[in-house]
């Protein structure tokens, strides 16, 4: 398993993109991978056949944990599972996989067993030959041997719908379902992912028919629904709006944007100017540039900006321009641009997503009026950019007379902290922010 950030400690494997048996090219994408932080697509090390693949989709394994062997097309199999990979000239894995330790063993049918598996055995004082494997070649893997301590068993369980898979076995386990009372519709009647979500589903629901689908919660959809709810019940959620006359951004869009689009491949939109607007007004009012701690607001002084980006509907992240106040109009598009295309193509490493210090969330595109976003935690606001439309406004001129003119107008809403941010600084904060969207010399930076 890669290490995909120095806070990250494991990760799932959620899908791999070649069998045992396929011929891999280096860098050619080989598996996926789910961490607390981000989903990326990891490339393979080496040219060569995938020999073996000794972490199954679903499983949860420790950062160093040895997932896949790729070798020769004639490599024989591996007489010493748990030798290092290097001892083989002709193979090449994604780690090196340590000895196993004294006082635990690993069964002929488990084969090759991972750091957590071996430190469970040796915490709980088991013999890897008691527990049935799961995993590819009926390896052992973590949530057998969880599966194995829960029972209170001494001895193997025997499992009258055959094997399950560690996915299955965990939803049996967080919905306290026994897994002879669900029908198997696998092979040899074995129990599957999908047979268990539609009794999670008919419990749920009641009236649940087979016209129903039943969509489990991926994991980013799990992690965005539990930190989404913790924010709800950590800040005090305050939401102010400001209006907003985009005509001196809408000025610059019509002239420049035709130019910028041939240059740069896409549209200028509003997001750049609102990032920039965002940054100088925080230059003003540091405090909503922060974090809550433990009885303390900490202030910081590195502007690094979050951009809220939606996966097609399967969830948000939340990657991370560092250092924004160093850039200008054109170079702050870019690179919101490329964070986006890359986590929706996940390319993106967890320190992409790290160390954000104030988020912009932007539905504008799809023509809302007004959005209460929730706060990314442990930040103290998060600004919503909302659409902007054609509509009248009143207008003054240089001797002071007013008249009825078309503008791009939209709206400005800031969720903000009210344990640390009162309402007037919030206020004077979204002023500043359509002054400078207003009057700022936008042409002068394309």
């Amino acid at each position: 398993m890669p290490q995909l950030g120095e806070t990250v400690a494991d990760g799932t494997v959620t899908k791999w993109f070649k069998k045992e048996g396929d011929t891999v090219k280096r860098g050619e994408t080989l598996f996926e991978v789910s961490t607390d932080k981000v989903d990326t697509e990891i490339p393979a090390p080496a040219d060569g056949v995938l020999t073996r693949i000794l972490v199954a989709e679903g499983e949860t394994v420790d950062v160093g944990t040895l997932l896949a062997v790729i070798g020769d097309e004639d490599l024989p199999e591996a007489s010493t599972p748990n030798a290092p990979a290097t001892s083989t000239p002709a193979t090449t894995s994604t780690t090196v996989s340590p000895a196993t330790p004294k006082g635990t063993t690993s069964s002929e049918s488990g084969g090759h067993v991972s750091p957590v598996v071996r430190r469970l055995l040796a915490e709980h004082q088991l013999d890897a030959n008691d527990i049935p494997g799961t995993g590819p070649q009926g390896r052992l893997t973590r949530d057998d041997v969880l599966a194995f301590v829960e029972s209170g068993a001494t001895a193997p369980a025997a499992t009258p719908k055959g094997a399950v898979s560690p996915v299955v076995r965990r939803l049996l386990r967080e919905h306290d379902i026994d897994v002879s009372s669900v029908r198997g519709t696998g092979a040899d009647g074995r129990v599957t992912r999908r047979d268990v979500e539609a009794m999670i589903g008919q419990d749920a629901g009641g009236d649940a028919t087979s016209g129903d689908e039943v969509i489990p919660f991926t994991k980013i959809r799990r992690l965005t629904a539990e930190h989404m709810t913790r924010s709800k019940s950590t800040s005090a959620h305050t939401l102010m709006v400001k209006e907003v006359d985009y005509e001196n951004v809408e000025v610059v869009r019509r002239s420049h944007g035709a130019a910028f689009k041939e240059q740069e491949g896409f549209s200028l939109t509003y997001l750049p100017f609102n990032a920039l607007a965002t940054l100088a007004a925080l230059r003003d009012f540091p405090n909503l540039n922060g974090s809550v701690g433990v009885d303390e607001m900490i202030v910081h002084h590195d502007l690094n900006l979050g951009i809220a980006v939606d996966l097609d509907g399967s969830g948000l992240v939340v990657p991370v321009v560092h250092h924004a106040d160093s850039y200008d109009l054109r170079s702050i598009a870019r690179k919101i641009r490329e964070l986006a295309s890359g986590a929706r193509t996940k390319k993106l490493t967890v320190d992409d997503m790290a160390h954000g210090t104030f988020t912009i969330t932007n539905p504008g595109p799809f023509g809302t009026l007004m959005t209460g976003a929730i706060i990314n935690q442990p930040q103290v606001a998060i600004l919503a950019t909302d659409g902007v439309v054609r509509k009248p406004v009143v207008v003054t001129d240089v001797a002071g007379n007013e008249a009825i003119a078309i503008h791009s107008v939209g709206n400005l809403a800031l969720t903000f902290d009210h344990r640390v941010i009162d309402g007037a600084y919030a206020a004077r904060f979204l002023a500043r922010m359509a002054e400078i969207l207003q009057t700022r010399d936008w042409a002068s930076e394309l």
